[in-house]
């Protein structure tokens, strides 16, 4: 059988365990072959399912932790701004764990935000811009920024994910929705003093 250097070719992660598999299966029947080769292609599909998973996550907690730092910023409240400090800096904990998940499961991870999270700061600066950065509207897009994480996660609980990434989510998901809470909270605290 020949090797990838006598092939010319650079096969990416998963076609080169498929093609390893293959050198080991030389002497394999063609159907037992076949049905080694499906399995190989389902469990590489399933882990790189797993890291664009966790990926996409890791955007959304890049995206919290800009949310929120554009929000504090802008916000007049000391100790709110104070708070919203506190909520970037989980977020980017949050990122930094999801990020040594993808690398240790051997993906590449993503640097930076996604480009709905881009208009939301965006959207952020121009109502901000509209109330005067009112601590209300602040608030109430920090809130519309974490009902866009917990969808995020919410999704991600329903995908196939390894028992590691499972937990990881699931105990991340728990924090976004106690900073959706919070924040809601506080806005509506906000609210029923104006």
């Amino acid at each position: 059988m020949a090797n990838e250097n006598d092939l010319n070719i650079n096969p990416s992660r998963q076609d080169a365990r498929i093609f390893s598999r293959a050198e080991r299966l030389d002497d394999a029947p063609s159907d037992v072959l076949e049905s080694r080769l499906g399995e190989d292609r389902q469990e590489g599909d399933d882990h790189d399912d797993v890291i664009d998973t966790l990926n996409s996550l890791l955007e959304c907690c890049h995206d919290g932790e800009y949310g929120f730092r554009a929000c504090a910023e802008h916000i007049e409240s000391r100790e709110l701004q104070s708070q919203l400090s506190r909520r970037a800096e989980s977020c980017r904990a949050a990122a930094d764990e999801l990020q040594a998940l993808i690398e240790q499961m051997g993906g590449e991870a993503e640097t930076g935000g996604s480009a709905s999270g881009a208009l939301h700061r965006g959207w952020v600066s121009v109502k901000g811009t509209l109330s005067g950065y009112s601590d209300y509207a602040m608030l109430d897009e920090c809130e519309r920024g974490e009902d866009a994480a917990l969808a995020q996660y919410r999704k991600a609980l329903k995908q196939n994910l390894t028992p590691e990434a499972r937990l990881l989510v699931e105990r991340q998901a728990q924090g976004v929705q106690m900073n959706h809470d919070e924040i809601k909270a506080l806005r509506d605290a906000i609210k029923v003093n104006r």
